[in-house]
């Protein structure tokens, strides 16, 4: 299991351009803006500015998500957490804001309308948490 990075992004909500342009500079694992662009322009029904490209890579930088760093006459983007710890932490965001919703009734209500499968996958999810905190009790 991957753990949360240390140090996780600032802002974890993308809109929808941005987890794209994310996932492109993830499968490159570093990229330039024109790297980016040619990639989104691959698709014929595609046209995006390269302005516009600069300014997604520079947010997802503000967020946290990315590192800019010179080289040569360029600047490459980089990821500031793994493609698994990104998912992870998106994961993990989204189950705490169901859960912070705080109200047992409508927690119980999507329970009862899951299917057996996704039942005993949450089981299996309470077992291993279970045994992951006597690990740690065990173990202090």
């Amino acid at each position: 299991m991957v753990p949360l990075p240390d140090r996780p992004p600032k802002q974890l909500s993308l809109g929808p351009l941005e987890a794209e342009i994310l996932d492109i500079v993830y499968a490159l694992d570093s990229a330039t803006v024109k790297d980016v662009r040619d990639r989104i322009l691959s698709d014929p029904n595609r046209e995006l500015a390269y302005a516009s490209v600069t300014t997604v890579l520079r947010r997802l930088t503000k967020k946290g998500w990315l590192e800019c760093d010179k080289r040569d006459r360029a600047f490459r983007w980089s990821p500031t957490v793994s493609r698994e710890e990104a998912q992870m932490l998106q994961s993990h965001d989204r189950l705490k804001r169901f859960l912070d919703i705080s109200n047992p009734d409508v927690v119980a209500a999507f329970a009862d309308s899951l299917d057996r499968e996704s039942l005993d996958r949450i089981a299996a999810i309470a077992q291993r948490i279970q045994a992951m905190r006597q690990g740690r009790e065990d173990g202090v």
